[in-house]
């Protein structure tokens, strides 16, 4: 059986729908500091691990997603490694309604956007990450208090992500909202949603599978620090 996309997203996102993005070479490539720590290696072999520590700056950490278990090399440093279900969105329904209190986010939100996911924490999501498009949040009186976006782009998958709520916030619908717009968005462009979550976050896979996604995989991320 020959690989599926998703099995080494961060490879094939960044030599097709996030190639704008990418930084590297023709077997290792990874998104700006500032954007995305997440990295692809063509071939997860000592040679690519080798030669993506030799091309990012020190004491960065990075993130390197994979379907199989891999060995990292002794002269990274393991910071965690977090196994997520990858979900992909595998319902009929056509989601038409649009939530009026939805807008989108743009670079004078950047500071509340940081300042969600800092108290929520979502995942990795830095100065640049909006450059991956489409964010989109619910305001209530001048401040930020939902969020969703994008990041992954492998072919005709794209990956949702950044889908937090403020504490004060949960239980009025809107990650639910979030998530239906982005769906509807990504799937009017003739694309796929999926995502990541961490296995043991129930309450947000049940969330997700009750809008209408499924379990496609068990996936292995490596967080990993280059040490000077």
């Amino acid at each position: 059986m020959s690989p599926h996309i998703l099995d080494n997203p961060a490879w094939n996102a960044l030599t097709s729908g996030n190639k704008d993005l990418a930084l590297g070479t023709d077997e290792v490539k990874f998104f700006p500091e500032d954007v995305s720590p997440f990295a692809g290696l063509k071939q997860f072999n000592e040679k690519a691990f080798y030669e993506l520590f030799n091309l990012i700056s020190n004491d960065r950490t990075i993130i390197v997603p994979s379907i199989h278990k891999l060995q990292i090399p002794v002269y990274w440093k393991i910071i965690k490694e977090v196994v997520a279900l990858q979900m992909i969105y595998n319902s009929s329904e056509v989601i038409t309604k649009i939530d009026p209190r939805i807008v989108s986010l743009a670079e004078k939100d950047i500071p509340q956007m940081i300042a969600l996911t800092e108290l929520t924490e979502p995942g990795p999501f830095l100065q640049r990450t909006i450059d991956f498009g489409c964010y989109k949040g619910i305001f209530s009186s001048g401040e930020l208090v939902a969020m969703a976006g994008r990041r992954m782009h492998p072919y005709n998958y794209i990956e949702i992500s950044a889908v937090c709520t403020h504490p004060d916030y949960t239980g009025k619908g809107y990650a639910r909202s979030l998530m239906n717009d982005q769906i509807r968005k990504i799937a009017n462009e003739g694309n796929i949603p999926f995502l990541h979550v961490r296995d043991d976050n129930k309450h947000a896979i049940e969330l997700y599978k009750r809008i209408g996604f499924t379990v496609r995989a068990e996936m292995n991320i490596y967080v990993l620090q280059k040490e000077d």
